[in-house]
């Protein structure tokens, strides 16, 4: 009985050690001054990072190989028309991004040589356990296969997209008046307001809206609704009078 014990508490301390090590690491890497993001060129050239760096939010240093600024160059002197339009606002976004003030941004001077950009930048992660921001899915894949962790902004817009979008149908129950005469106000179980048009008679009712658009401000998200078609009384009229149904 005693041996069992025993090796209970030598498992327990095992995994608690392990967590701990664990846990410092991560808050060591991802939130201490050596928290290092290397940017890849199709992030730079989708251009939403400047966006997202104005707002704060991204800690640690933003790390712009110089083969990313190359190869972004080769597209900009390139023949395909799209590729060159975008690979010049990327480098536009580049002297942008060193005027944010939220965020410290390191043009590194990796070796021009024969390694693929892709390549170069797993390496740099990996050497320096930083992380990659890359919207290229395979990039990301082959990253997330080595242990390198990855930001990607498409995820992060779909993240932040409203949980319902334009035309799509709801049980919405109207608790209060709106700002505005005839509307009614709501609230998504996420605490997001919709505001639904010529519903201040329905209030205390559980009724279907129908999104109609989302509005996102700095002091926070609402939709804007309207009383579905088959939330409304069907009314007919026989001979002149009307008469609900």
């Amino acid at each position: 009985m005693t041996e069992i014990i025993l090796i209970l508490v030598v498992v327990i301390f095992l995994q608690t050690t392990f967590l701990a090590i664990r846990s410092f690491k991560k808050s060591f890497n991802y939130y201490g001054q050596n928290r290092k993001i290397y940017i890849d060129s199709s992030t730079l050239m989708d251009g939403r990072i400047l966006n997202v760096a104005k707002t704060g939010f991204l800690g640690g240093v933003l790390i712009i190989p110089r083969s990313v600024l190359r190869e972004m160059q080769l597209l900009a002197d390139g023949k395909d028309s799209e590729k060159r339009n975008r690979a010049r606002a990327g480098l536009d976004i580049v002297r942008e991004l060193e005027r944010v003030v939220h965020v410290d941004v390191v043009i590194l001077s990796d070796p021009l040589d024969r390694t693929p950009v892709d390549d170069r930048l797993i390496q740099l992660a990996k050497e320096n356990r930083g992380l990659i921001m890359t919207n290229d899915y395979n990039l990301g894949k082959v990253a997330a296969t080595l242990d390198i962790d990855v930001l990607n902004i498409n995820d992060l817009a779909m993240e932040l997209r409203a949980d319902f979008l334009p035309g799509e149908k709801l049980k919405l129950k109207i608790v209060a008046a709106g700002s505005n005469p005839k509307q009614g106000v709501g609230y998504l179980p996420d605490g997001m307001m919709v505001v639904v048009d010529d519903a201040s008679s329905k209030i205390g009712k559980t009724i279907e809206v129908e999104f109609v658009r989302f509005f996102q401000t700095s002091s926070g998200r609402m939709m804007f609704a309207k009383i579905s078609e088959t939330s409304k009384p069907n009314v007919s009229f026989v001979k002149g009078r009307g008469r609900k149904r």
